[in-house]
This record gives C-alpha cells, sequence and structure tokens, in this order.
C-alpha cells in the first residue's frame, strides 16, 4: 500500500501529465522534428525520393556560408543598436512619467499605444511615411530644410536597416517605460525628500537611489528586447522583404527564405537550429539574471 508522501507524488504527475503533454507537443515534438530535418537534405519539391541522411553537412555549410554570417551580424547590430536606444529613452520616458504634471495619465496612454498596436500595423505605417513620393518622413525633413529631395529611404541599402530599426523603436519603446515606471512607483518619496535635505544634486539622487531600483527590473526588460529583436522577422517582412540588396536580411528572414523560398527545407532547419541554439544563450543569461535578482531579494 503506497505511503502518503508516494500518493501526493503520483497525485501530482497525474495532474502535470496534461500539460506535460501539452508542452511535448508543441515544444519538444516540432523541435525533435526541426533537428532531424537538419541532418537530412529533405527539400519541399522533389522528385518523389526519400530524403537522405548528410550528417553535420547542412551544419558545416552553414557556419561557412558567408551570406549567414553576413546575416547574423546584421541582425547583432540590430539587436544591440535597437535595444540600447530603448533601454535610453525608455528610461527618460519613464523619469518624465513619474513626475506630477497636468496630462499626466493623458500622456501615458499615449506611451502605450505605438506598445499596443500590432506589429503588421505599425510596419505597414512607417512603410508610408518613408515611401519615396507622399512619405511624411521625407516631407518633414524638407520642410525643416535638412534635405535638399525626397530619397528612398527604404530602396537604399545604407538607409534601410535603420529605418527598420527606427519602426522597431518606436514601437517597442513602452514596454521598457512601463516596467521602468513600475518600478519608479515603489520608490518611497521620503527617500528624495531626505536626499535633498542632505544636499544631493538630481545626479547623485538618481545615483544613488533611482537607478538601484529600477536596475533589476529594467535588465529584465532589456534581456527581453534582446531575445525579441534578435528573432525579428514580421516588420521586416512588411517593410522590405529583406531588401534592397539583403540588407535588411535578418538570421529569422535567413531562415524563411532557405525554408520557403528556396525550398530547401534541410538546410533551413540546420539554420533554425542554429538560431534556436543562440536564442537559448539570450535565454540562459535572462534565467542567470532571474536567479540573482531572487537570491537578491532573499538575502534582504
Amino acid at each position: 500500500m503506497l505511503s502518503l508522501p508516494q500518493r501526493e507524488r503520483r497525485q501530482s504527475w497525474v495532474l502535470l501529465a496534461p500539460m506535460l503533454l501539452m508542452m511535448f507537443l508543441l515544444t519538444a515534438w516540432p523541435l525533435g522534428r526541426t533537428l532531424w530535418l537538419s541532418f537530412t537534405d529533405t527539400a519541399l519539391v522533389g522528385d518523389g525520393t526519400a530524403p537522405s541522411w548528410v550528417g553535420a553537412d547542412n551544419f558545416i555549410y552553414a557556419v561557412t556560408d558567408p551570406d549567414f554570417r553576413a546575416a547574423l551580424w546584421r541582425t547583432l547590430y540590430f539587436t544591440l543598436v535597437s535595444v540600447a536606444i530603448e533601454g535610453v529613452i525608455g528610461v527618460l520616458v519613464a523619469l518624465l512619467l513619474n513626475q506630477k504634471f497636468v496630462g499626466r495619465n493623458a500622456l501615458r496612454v499615449l506611451v502605450i499605444l505605438p506598445w499596443a498596436l500590432p506589429t503588421i500595423v505599425n510596419a505597414t505605417m512607417w512603410r508610408l511615411n518613408f515611401n519615396p513620393d507622399y512619405g511624411s518622413i521625407n516631407a518633414l525633413l524638407s520642410q525643416l530644410g535638412l534635405i535638399d529631395h525626397y530619397r528612398s529611404w527604404l530602396g537604399d541599402p545604407l538607409s534601410a536597416l535603420n529605418a527598420v530599426m527606427l519602426a522597431d523603436i518606436w514601437k517597442n519603446y513602452p514596454l521598457i517605460t512601463l516596467l521602468t515606471l513600475a518600478a519608479l512607483q515603489s520608490v518611497p518619496e521620503d527617500l528624495y525628500e531626505a536626499a535633498r535635505l542632505d544636499g544631493a544634486s538630481p545626479w547623485r539622487r538618481f545615483r544613488k537611489i533611482t537607478f538601484p531600483a529600477i536596475a533589476a527590473p529594467l535588465a529584465v526588460a532589456l534581456i527581453l528586447r534582446t531575445i525579441d529583436a534578435f528573432k525579428v522577422f514580421d516588420i521586416i517582412y512588411v517593410m522590405t522583404r529583406g531588401g534592397p540588396m539583403d540588407s535588411t536580411k535578418t538570421v529569422s528572414f535567413f531562415v524563411y527564405q532557405e525554408s520557403f523560398s528556396y525550398l530547401r527545407a534541410g538546410s533551413g532547419a540546420a539554420y533554425a537550429i542554429l538560431m534556436t541554439v543562440l536564442c537559448a544563450i539570450l535565454i540562459l543569461l535572462y534565467m542567470v539574471l532571474l536567479l540573482r535578482q531572487y537570491r537578491g531579494e532573499k538575502s534582504t
């Protein structure tokens, strides 16, 4: 006869079984299937013959492919620069919204609006803004005297990726603003009053009071945005389709083209596995950060 702890453990596994099965069907099985495809020469169209085992050839080709390495560096540039700018803007806007002034609540709603928009809508809106014939960006810069003729921002390899980054930054900085503002709301006003009485400058108050309060949630927000930016696809698909001259072709878009444009499912799966490994590294950093934050809160 089972003891009470054994019955409880068995009941726990019975209750967890549906969730574990769902996780397997939604995560483990597709990932395992993709891993198997990455070791074959599977094509989405062919002569009907069964795919053959090619071992690590797809991975060797992937890591030696100059186009894939260029897409990887392009993705890293997109990720690091856009997330850094989002972090700066997000913190500055959060500090502004934490102040008391007339219309603060209305401004908070307006700040959330870009983040609430679907990415497809946001990308379409910015593609129209960058239109070389009637876009608002050209009209504004021309009226300010910054340009003397309308430019095709999304048609120039030197500016296309930065234009997409601007659209991505506009949409996603509110997430960092919201998390930072939530942390600022938890800081007692008495701390600032005491610092002012002690003669602390605004910069010293920020460094000694504000930044320690927002450091942990800000770091989590930046890592989440880093993971999201690294796998960017939809905004690029709508705005540039990876062009011009592959100047906006990121790793995710590279995987999409390899698998569904060129119909090479085997090599496309290898690229996808490599991207998954890179995302897993970012997730590991995220988990380490959460663990350190938990230990810090527990020690206090």
